[in-house]
């Protein structure tokens, strides 16, 4: 009925990047948590909500409907620690790059001191915070502040020292706090063989952009977790090229268009256009005309209908105008009731209840007003012959 075609303003163009870059933050987000699936099922309840109105699948549509008028709790009780997450995340974009520093001789002496932890099979956890802050997923702890160093690092691994069970944070070549309890994971498919350490690692993985480096009290191997994974590397020597490619220099690192980064960057952009186009020129109040061809009615049996003048009608309705977008000009017919014509009736005047049209919009106005029907007596049924 109308061509969908608006053409956002400049400070249109800023709020679809105000939206776009909540929805990118958003995607990254849910991204590496294990609620993902959970917001699948909601945006499927979405899609099967739309289907039903568009089909007219009125029980479907009603209990969904009751459905989504509570599902601003449901977000919340469910993905309560991811929207936190994205608020932390907001607020921590100030504080630019992660406190570990990415200089060759921090990373080597961090990557010997593993390596030899390894090599004596000790049990070792360390914490490289992220940007985000961590405070509220770490329990107990020492503080320590002291500059990092391999006999410090060991000693504090050392199988008779109190907090060897525990996991060192590392910040800023300095060594922040020790005998720190991480919040465990439930992932028991991406955790494998890993034991308490693993477990703890990659649940604070999880949580936060912090990196968590373990080393097996059993098996001796180094595992790093982040972004929500475990991965075990197959030699405790390449920890020091792990640890330089997430702390590389913006010259050094991959531009982030060409990663999944950006792929999720389009992914926000094209979701917040559809979004303004939806809701904002889409939720205007137009008008438009059509023109509905006239249908005749329960005319009485004895009479045969000849003409009718005129056979259309210029309908105009009101609504809003994503919904004159996406109705049909087939749906919209104008009905005549021409029982009366028995009567003697020619002229019929038409009113709004005589437009079929979809129940999202109303009737402006029909012109012309009324329509005329030309009748002639049918035609009366030959009888059979008697034998």
């Amino acid at each position: 009925m109308l061509d969908w075609l608006p053409i956002p303003g400049w400070l249109d163009l800023v709020d679809i990047l105000v939206v776009a870059g909540f929805a990118w933050l958003g995607i990254r987000t849910f991204r590496r948590t294990r609620a993902r699936a959970g917001l699948v099922g909601l945006v499927l309840l979405g899609l099967i909500y739309f289907l039903a109105r568009a089909l007219e699948l009125r029980l479907t549509a009603a209990i969904l409907q009751a459905f989504f008028a509570v599902a601003v709790l449901v977000l919340v009780v469910v993905f309560q620690d991811d929207l936190r997450r994205i608020f932390e995340q907001l607020g921590s974009w100030w504080r630019g790059k992660a406190e570990v520093p990415a200089e060759t001789e921090t990373l080597d002496l961090l990557a010997r001191t593993v390596a030899r932890l390894a090599a004596t099979r000790t049990g070792a956890l360390f914490v490289l915070p992220g940007k985000e802050p961590l405070d509220r997923h770490l329990e107990g702890g020492v503080s320590l502040s002291g500059r990092i160093s391999e006999p410090l690092l060991l000693s504090l691994f050392d199988s008779s020292s109190p907090g060897h069970d525990g996991a060192v944070l590392v910040g800023g070549g300095t060594v922040t706090r020790f005998a720190v309890h991480l919040p465990l994971s439930a992932n028991h498919e991406a955790l494998g063989a890993g034991g308490t350490r693993h477990a703890a690692a990659l649940g604070l993985a999880e949580r936060c952009d912090a990196i968590c480096i373990v080393v097996s009290e059993e098996r001796g191997t180094v595992s790093v977790a982040r972004d929500g994974a475990l991965r075990a590397l197959r030699r405790p020597e390449d920890l020091v090229s792990e640890l330089r490619s997430v702390f590389a220099s913006k010259e050094d690192a991959r531009p982030w268009w060409r990663g999944r980064a950006g792929l999720d960057a389009a992914v926000a952009v094209l979701g917040a256009m559809v979004l303004w186009t939806v809701l904002v020129p889409g939720s205007d109040v137009e008008e438009t005309t059509v023109t509905a061809r006239v249908e005749v009615t329960n005319l009485p049996k004895d009479l045969e209908l000849e003409l009718v003048e005129p056979a259309a009608v210029e309908v105009t309705l009101r609504g809003l105008r994503r919904d004159l977008v996406f109705a049909r000009n087939d749906e919209v017919t104008v009905r005549v009731d021409a029982y009366l014509a028995r009567l003697g009736r020619r002229t019929f005047t038409l009113a709004d209840q005589d437009v079929r049209r979809p129940d999202s919009l109303s009737v402006a106005s029909v012109e012309p007003e009324s329509v005329r029907l030309s009748v002639r007596p049918a035609p009366a049924a030959a009888t059979p012959e008697a034998p």
